[in-house]
């Protein structure tokens, strides 16, 4: 009986994927290893490095990135990345999680990387630029009317 010659490997759905690893300070961001002499490096989460990231990630053929966050700090790197054309996923952090061992943004990234170019994660929603828009207003709303009963309850208490 012949042995089925079915290829082992995942097909590749993004071949020119990055995965970026998120953090207050700094960033870490990988790309395939056939890309660059230094697949995987870090970048310091201020504007000219984010712009610095988005130009080394255009070098090595980046189309597609995908980013792991779990807190604000993506919001600056996501909006330079598709400003300069990425397709850019924020993915949520349980989806991605690495197998079990020992962690590292490094580790994290390169698997963001992997998972990315097989096609095995989804983009978080991301509302469009004017219902962002009305959602900031409304939180700043929300934030002086919580403002303004503070204070009342504040005056009531010194004039009682």
């Amino acid at each position: 009986m012949a042995k089925s010659k079915r290829s082992s490997s995942m097909p590749s759905i993004h071949p020119n994927a990055a995965g970026i690893d998120i953090g207050s300070r700094f960033h870490v961001a990988a790309v395939p290893l056939d890309r660059t002499e230094e697949p995987v490096r870090t970048f310091k989460s201020f504007t000219g490095d984010l712009h610095e990231l988005a130009r080394w990630l255009k070098s090595c053929r980046i189309e597609t990135i995908a980013m792991e966050s779990t807190s604000v700090y993506w919001i600056p790197a996501f909006e330079i990345l598709e400003s300069y054309g990425f397709e850019v996923f924020l993915v949520n952090a349980r989806e991605a999680k690495n197998v079990p061992g020992r962690k590292t943004d490094i580790n994290d990234a390169q698997w963001l990387q992997k998972l990315h170019q097989f096609g095995l994660l989804r983009a978080s929603f991301q509302p469009s630029e004017n219902i962002a828009e009305l959602r900031a207003y409304l939180r700043q709303r929300e934030r002086l009317n919580d403002y303004k009963a503070s204070h009342i309850q504040i005056f009531a208490a010194i004039i009682l």
